[in-house]
């Protein structure tokens, strides 16, 4: 079996301010992090809209070196503990 490698997107340890969302961005689409940074600030001067695409970066990009978000670890994690679950059924 072959491997690609592929480019994903993650938040990054290297560069990193806050939680590496804009330099994650930056390493995935090629440019400098802080012209991510600058387009978010922006962003965020004209509607707050900077703000709210940071956080959802920080909840759906998992980190370097992780297969999973934060948001996918939370929905597994209620899964697991989900009355509804098969494994919490009753045997009948």
């Amino acid at each position: 079996m072959s491997e690609y490698n592929t480019k994903q997107l993650r938040r990054t340890h290297n560069g990193r301010i806050l939680a590496g969302v804009c330099s994650g961005i930056g390493e995935y689409i090629g440019v400098d992090a802080n012209l991510v940074r600058i387009a978010l600030a922006i962003a965020t001067l004209f509607g707050g809209v900077g703000v709210g695409v940071y956080a959802i970066g920080w909840l759906l990009m998992p980190e370097e070196g992780r297969e999973t978000s934060i948001v996918q670890d939370l929905f597994n994690k209620q899964q697991q503990t989900s009355p509804w679950n098969d494994e919490h059924k009753p045997q009948q």
